[in-house]
């Protein structure tokens, strides 16, 4: 039972760099019949000494390389293992670097020259080193390699990596040539001094050398070698980045490449012994053979596993069960705005989805279209904010099982507005022949309304606040317009003096981006009596004019027309403030209520005919002082599968708003 050596033994031969290294055996007793498993643990020797790949080494540093700035060096090789393998490195006595040993994930060792003092080349040109390295033995081994320093002018600027590490995970039957991870680096030098080429830093493998591939130009670490997660199931990769000026800058990083297992081995049926031949009276439990079963793989690989076959007894599940999409009016037709996501737990066929749209509305179908593939929703026509504002449809998911299952997925998709309207003038008419006269009396103190600009701007929020500003004017110390409400006033008392007729250009700009704007024009005639302006206004007319013989009648309806309008204008001045009055003592007696919704509406036109989408209904709260008060606006009314979608938003933020303009006060002529 003595067991021997048979020949000289070699670890490194048998195992290399593996430790422990042992040789497994059987051993069979028979009679009774028995199995014994054994090994043989082969212990290492010092019996070889370190090396490095040459026994010259040779580093361009430059001179404005600061303190701390490491430079890797050659590693040397030790084939044995444990303490006698290589241990520890050593560095000549020298004013400027001093030595940095690290240890890699297997626990080799490798050395860096950190820099401790700066240098300067024209106090040494050049420096000569001495590395060795050191093993654990007992005497240690050594191997020494010469290091020769030129110390030169560079470019200022080392290349950077964006990471210091990188990680990856690659499948051990990769092909060769496949991508496992990309390394990027700059430099923020031109020229040859910026460009960059990646390698492999000089303490790499070999091994490593040969399964994977670094190109130099893009930074792209492929797969070159056969991988085997048996073998190795993690790789430390050292990469650097140079550039390529006279003296490069360096810069490096490291790859972690973890291989990930696969079944690629099949399990191992092996009979160690067979009793044969079996009597024939053998007892019931005589053993008749020893099996045993092995499989290299790991984890789940490496298990004998039973699959269970799936059934269609899940319904796709979207991540959202409705969807809420905006898109600005104006877009390019044909442009994805949504990409709805399902997922079904099945397998095969059974998880395979496809996505249609319902049509619950026709029009849907003519604007939108879904990727019966992916999910994406695609937009096929250009969509307009003042035509329609919100479109509702319904998608459904359904997975290629039998019966197929299903579930549906709302989608919202709401127009926003653009400022692509310029706002339109009501009041003058811009595009009639008729001239609209404004008439002021001389000795009207300043604060007087003469008249008032009305205008409407068709998209929303923003985009249709108008704001009024004096472009012209025949006088402009003598008009002023207010900001918002259009309104023109007399800036000061006219005197008697004053030009008999001014005319004034009114710019209007709504708020949008970018600003769109008009303009309209005002005439206002200055007049000491109402007599003075209808003899002008009877002057104007041509000499040869058929129905002057009328002058006196529109004369006498001009009269009757005003003193109208004043007793009109005064009544209304009573009334506000009485209703002021009222609303003050209604004020002080509810202070809780910040708004209340009045009855009828006082001074305030309301702008009809035809001038607001019929598809648009709105309900308006004013405080009782409405020149003071916020305008609130609700959203149009349409309607929403998903329930009441309108919003209350303030004056002045975006969303939809309609201006409500003052009623314009003034003359008319004698054609009206």
């Amino acid at each position: 039972g003595a067991l021997l050596v048979s020949e000289r033994i070699d670890r490194e031969e048998l195992c290399g760099a593996l430790s422990p290294c042992s040789l497994s055996f059987e051993i069979v007793v028979e009679n009774p019949l028995e199995l014994y498993s054994g090994a043989v643990e082969i212990q290492d020797i010092n019996d070889n000494d370190p090396v490095f790949p040459s026994s010259q080494a040779r580093l361009e540093i430059s001179e404005s390389v600061a303190a701390g700035a490491r430079f890797p060096l050659e590693s040397a090789q030790d084939p044995d293992v444990g303490v006698n393998s290589l241990q520890t490195y050593q560095l000549s006595a020298n004013p400027h670097f001093a030595l940095d040993v690290q240890t890699r994930v297997d626990g080799s060792k490798y050395a860096e020259l950190v820099l401790e003092k700066e240098l300067d080349r024209e106090e040494q040109r050049e420096l000569h080193l001495v590395l060795t390295a050191l093993d654990g033995g007992s005497p240690p081994r050594s191997a020494h390699v010469q290091i020769h320093i030129d110390v030169v002018d560079a470019n200022d600027n080392a290349p950077v990596f964006n990471q210091s590490a990188y990680k990856a995970s690659v499948r051990e039957n990769t092909p060769s040539g496949t991508l496992v991870a990309r390394i990027s680096a700059y430099d923020l030098d031109d020229g040859p001094n910026g460009d960059i080429v990646y390698s492999f830093s000089s303490h790499t493998p070999a091994k490593v050398r040969e399964l994977f591939a670094l190109d130099s130009a893009t930074g792209e670490l492929r797969v070159k070698g056969q991988l085997d997660y048996e073998e190795t199931k993690l790789y430390e990769i050292y990469l650097q980045a140079k550039d390529k000026g006279a003296v490069p800058g360096v810069a490096h990083c490291k790859v972690l490449v973890e291989v990930v297992d696969v079944n690629d081995n099949a399990p191992e049926v092996t009979v160690t012994s067979v009793y044969s031949p079996v009597p024939e009276d053998a007892a019931p439990g005589t053993v008749v053979a020893l099996l045993s079963v092995t499989d290299l793989d790991s984890h789940d690989n490496g298990l004998i596993l039973v699959q269970v076959s799936d059934v269609n007894d899940n319904a796709p599940k979207s991540s959202q069960d409705s969807y809420d999409v905006y898109v600005l009016e104006n877009n390019v037709p044909g442009i994805p705005i949504l990409n709805v996501s399902a997922t079904d737990p099945d397998l095969g066929r059974n998880a395979h989805l496809s996505y249609t749209l319902l049509q619950g509305d026709p029009t849907v179908g003519h604007i939108f279209s879904i990727n019966r593939e992916n999910g994406t929703l695609y937009l096929l026509t250009s969509l307009d904010h003042e035509d329609q504002v919100e479109f509702s449809m319904m998608v459904q998911v359904q997975d290629g099982g039998s019966p197929p299952l299903a579930t549906n997925v709302s989608v919202s998709v709401f127009v926003t507005d653009l400022n692509d309207n310029a706002p339109t003038v009501l009041y003058p008419h811009p595009n009639t022949t008729a001239t609209y006269t404004d008439v002021v009396a001389r000795g009207t103190p300043a604060g007087h309304m003469i008249t008032k600009v009305v205008a409407v701007d068709a998209d929303a929020g923003y985009n249709a606040w108008i704001s009024y500003t004096l472009l012209q004017a025949t006088d402009p110390s003598l008009f002023s317009v207010g900001l918002h409400s259009g309104e023109i006033f007399t800036a000061r008392q006219l005197r008697e003096d004053e030009a008999p007729q001014h005319t004034l250009v009114i710019l209007l700009k709504d708020h949008g981006e970018p600003v769109l704007s008009a303009s309209a024009t005002v005439s206002i005639s200055v007049a000491e009596v109402v007599k003075e302006v209808f003899t002008d206004l009877t002057d104007m007319a041509p000499a040869n004019d058929p129905r002057r013989h009328v002058t006196f009648y529109l004369i006498l309806a001009v009269i009757l027309v005003s003193a109208a309008f004043f007793i009109t204008m005064l009544s209304v001045g009573i009334f506000k403030c009485y209703k002021w009055r009222q609303s003050k003592e209604l004020f002080n007696s509810s202070r809780n209520t910040l708004y209340r919704t009045p009855g009828p509406f006082h001074h305030i036109d309301a702008v009809r005919g035809g001038f607001t989408p019929p598809n648009f209904y709105h309900q308006v709260y004013l405080t009782t002082d409405s020149r003071q008060s916020d305008l609130l606006c609700k959203k149009p009314f349409t309607s929403s599968p998903l329930g009441s979608r309108q919003s209350t938003m303030r004056n002045g933020e975006p969303g939809l708003y309609h201006q409500i303009v003052g009623t314009a006060s003034r003359l008319p002529t004698p054609a009206e």
